[in-house]
């Protein structure tokens, strides 16, 4: 049996991950507009008027979703390292849209992360 994940199996495996990514933003944009003071009562309901945190929410929920419909026809074995990649694309995305740091250290991880997922996705 040929293990082999098509180029459409891919694409859309990476859509995934670079999404996954997209609602990490939307919960940092989220996060910056949060006040954390009041009671709890109060912190949930600006949480909850918050339109990036429902956006987050609405989206992860549509990953779900996408995801689901990706292993019906994706080893979940084959699919799940293609996750990683989102371990990549998210401090990149956090430096591009916060000018969040990134060390040396990050940049040899996320090419072990990609060096990793050659490795085990060909």
């Amino acid at each position: 049996m040929d293990e082999r994940l098509s180029t459409t199996q891919i694409v859309l495996l990476v859509i995934y991950a670079a999404a996954m990514s997209g609602g990490q933003i939307l919960f940092k944009l989220a996060a910056l507009r949060y006040s954390a003071s009041g009671n709890l009562w109060e912190r949930l309901l600006a949480l909850a008027h918050n339109e990036f945190f429902g956006a987050a929410i609405v989206l992860y929920g549509a990953l779900a979703v996408f995801w689901v419909w990706i292993l019906t026809f994706t080893p979940l074995s084959r699919a799940y390292i293609f996750v990683a990649l989102a371990f990549a694309i998210t401090p990149a995305a956090g430096a591009l849209f916060f000018a969040e740091p990134i060390s040396g250290r990050l940049v040899v991880g996320i090419g072990l992360i990609i060096l990793g997922l050659l490795c085990t996705a060909g």
